[in-house]
């Protein structure tokens, strides 16, 4: 006796059986523009395609009016937006990475008397996701939920530093401004230096005398899913381990820790 499925037939005849034309069609201009950190021309996805104007057209209003691709206002222009990626960032598993960092970011705050916050990008900005506080007299805490402007935060600047080309391009598509555009690119070397060294330390650019000290959490493509930051502030009567080093080395040991394998 032959037994039964649910799944559907996977011979090509039954893959086309199932097929459903409007559904590729889009799923194939999503897939043509995540190959091209440039975007494409209606003209060139048509010709790409080999499909119709009207059909082209209908469709990319279509993915535009739904936020997956972004028309640049500078021309007839389309790119993909960050919308794929802030569904992925829905998913569960990293939902769970919030869960997994919180006892760990909690016992570094107590342990050094610092605070630190975890990052995550949210289309042309950054959240804050998780704080961990270490409860003295005085501390330093970013609220949980607020946007962080990528150019003119330690997180954010750390957050495009490990960002490849494409995800940089499809933010600069959001923006659509040149004058963020111009310091994006004046940042190329500051950038690559913190990819370099794998984390950032800078003065904070909204409290005098707290230094960031910013560290990613990797992909397995090295690219940057999170970013764990600590607005270091110095005790007066602290001793060598509660210098701005060591301080970097656990933040280190922690993103280690969280880092997706």
């Amino acid at each position: 006796m032959s037994e039964t499925t649910d799944q559907p037939p996977e011979s090509d005849a039954g893959a086309a059986r199932y097929r459903a034309p409007a559904l590729d069609k889009g799923l194939d201009i999503i897939e043509l523009l995540a190959k091209q950190p440039d975007g494409l021309t209606r003209a060139e996805i048509q010709r790409d395609m080999g499909r119709s104007p009207s059909e082209i057209y209908r469709m990319l209003e279509r993915l535009v009016a739904r936020g997956y691709v972004s028309r640049l206002a500078s021309g007839d222009r389309y790119m993909l937006s960050l919308k794929l990626f802030v569904l992925a960032n829905a998913h569960p598993p990293l939902r769970r990475l919030v869960h997994q960092a919180l006892p760990l970011m909690d016992r570094f705050a107590r342990e050094t008397r610092q605070s630190l916050h975890l990052v995550m990008p949210d289309h042309e900005a950054a959240v804050v996701a998780a704080q961990s506080s270490p409860g003295t007299t005085w501390e330093f805490r970013v609220r949980v939920g607020a946007r962080l402007d990528l150019l003119d935060t330690g997180s954010g600047i750390t957050l495009l530093a490990f960002r490849d080309a494409e995800s940089l391009a499809a933010t600069r598509a959001l923006w659509d401004e040149p004058a963020r555009d111009a310091r994006l690119a004046a940042m190329a070397p500051e950038l690559a230096r913190i990819r370099a060294a794998g984390h950032r330390i800078g003065d904070s650019r909204q409290l005098v005398g707290v230094q960031d000290i910013s560290v990613p959490i990797l992909s397995p493509l090295n690219e940057a899913i999170a970013v764990i930051t600590c607005a270091f502030i110095a005790h007066p009567e602290g001793g060598p381990e509660d210098a701005v080093a060591p301080t970097l080395a656990r933040l280190q040991a922690l993103s280690r820790d969280l880092a997706v394998k």
